[in-house]
């Protein structure tokens, strides 16, 4: 009989113990100090309120894009974004789109014709930047395997389906502003490089 009540006298003690640990612990979170310091309690509660599964700044964006390329068969691209970066590169980031009402397949044709791109299957390997100002072409980046730094593996998109894809580039000069994006099959645009 005493072994019995031992047992419950410490399993009650023990869960005493864990709740007062709990409910310290959450005082302790939850007061956002008076000592005038920083404000990171309230940073961190609005970072998780705008997190999860909410989409991201670039996602929820309904701006008008940068450029939209008209192509084949009710296919647009929308490029939304062209930013330099530090290590030299150029990434365009646009959504490809079917306007259309039905199916399409992709265009094999927008991974070019260079022998090195074309064994690595479908991308947007054909992708070229003019420069005007500078008088240059740059040509899609390529890994030390030769597979271009594009979005690959792309067959088909569905009637009203949109897929986010990119494209990276070597950066032109830095007082180049604006190029002329070229994609096989698809009219030319113009944008802006921001960075």
């Amino acid at each position: 009989m005493s072994i019995r009540f031992t047992a419950k006298a410490r399993r009650g003690t023990v869960a005493l113990a864990v709740a007062a640990g709990l409910a310290l612990g959450a005082v302790g979170c939850g007061s956002g100090g008076d000592d005038g310091g920083d404000k990171k309690p309230g940073a961190s509660a609005s970072a998780s309120q705008s997190g999860g599964s909410q989409p991201s700044a670039q996602e929820g964006k309904s701006e008008t894009p940068l450029a939209e390329l008209a192509g084949p068969s009710g296919l647009v691209l929308q490029v939304t974004s062209a930013v330099r970066d530090s290590g030299g590169f150029l990434t365009i980031n646009a959504n490809l789109k079917n306007d259309g009402s039905q199916m399409v397949v992709v265009p094999v044709a927008l991974r070019g014709d260079e022998t090195e791109i074309v064994q690595h299957g479908t991308s947007f390997g054909g992708a070229t930047l003019v420069d005007s100002k500078g008088k240059k072409r740059y040509y899609v980046l390529r890994d030390t395997d030769g597979r271009p730094l594009t979005t690959t593996d792309l067959a088909s998109i569905q009637a009203g389906q949109t897929i986010p894809v990119f494209m990276q580039f070597p950066a032109p000069p830095a007082d180049t502003t604006e190029v002329t994006l070229q994609l096989p099959t698809f009219a030319s645009g113009t944008i802006q490089i921001s960075g």
